[in-house]
C-alpha cells in the first residue's frame, strides 16, 4: 500500500498494488472509499499528475511486450511496451523501463492515441529506508500537444 497525502486542501488517497490490478482509494473521517472512476482525468493540485497516473493502471494491461535492453541513469532496464486495452485510459501506449537488477520502474512515457508523446516520468533520486531503496523524488513533464518539447515540469517527493 502507498498512501498519498496532500494539504491545502487535505486529501488523502491510498494505493493498494495486488498481483492482478490496483485500486485507488480516498480516505475519509468515516473510512475509505474507491476513488470516482469520471475524475481519475482530473489534475491534481494544478500539477501534471492525474489521478489515473497515481493508480498505475497501466501496469496490468494485459499483452506487454519487452522492446529491448537501454540504459537510463546507468542502470540496465528493459523497455516494455503496453497498449492500452481500452480507450477510456488517457494514454493509449504507455512505454516502461524497468531496472534489471531491481525491478525499480526507472522511467514512464504516456502516448496519445495520436501516437504522440503526451507525458514522460522519470526517478531523479532514491532513498534507503529500513534497508530497501524507495523513490525519492520522481519529475513529472507534461508535452505541448504535437511537440516534443515540455510546457509543464512537476515533482513529486516522497517523505519518509
Amino acid at each position: 500500500m502507498i498512501r498519498y497525502s496532500f494539504s491545502d486542501p487535505e486529501e488523502t488517497l491510498e494505493l493498494r498494488l495486488s498481483e492482478n490490478s490496483s485500486r485507488l482509494d480516498l480516505v475519509t473521517d468515516e473510512g475509505s472509499e474507491k476513488f470516482p472512476a469520471e475524475k481519475l482525468n482530473d489534475k491534481i493540485r494544478g500539477t501534471g499528475v492525474t489521478y489515473e497516473d497515481l493508480a498505475l493502471k497501466f501496469l496490468y494491461w494485459p499483452n506487454g511486450r519487452v522492446l529491448g535492453d537501454e540504459t537510463v541513469h546507468a542502470r540496465s532496464c528493459w523497455k516494455l511496451q503496453l497498449a492500452a486495452p481500452t480507450r477510456d485510459a488517457q494514454y493509449a501506449n504507455v512505454f516502461l523501463w524497468v531496472d534489471k537488477k531491481s525491478g525499480a520502474l526507472m522511467r514512464m512515457e504516456g502516448y496519445g492515441a495520436d501516437g504522440k508523446l503526451t507525458k514522460r516520468f522519470e526517478v531523479v533520486s532514491t532513498q534507503k529506508i529500513d534497508n530497501r531503496w524507495f523513490l525519492k523524488q520522481m519529475r513529472v513533464e507534461e508535452m505541448q500537444p504535437g511537440t516534443n518539447k515540455v510546457q509543464a515540469r512537476t515533482y513529486l517527493e516522497i517523505k519518509k
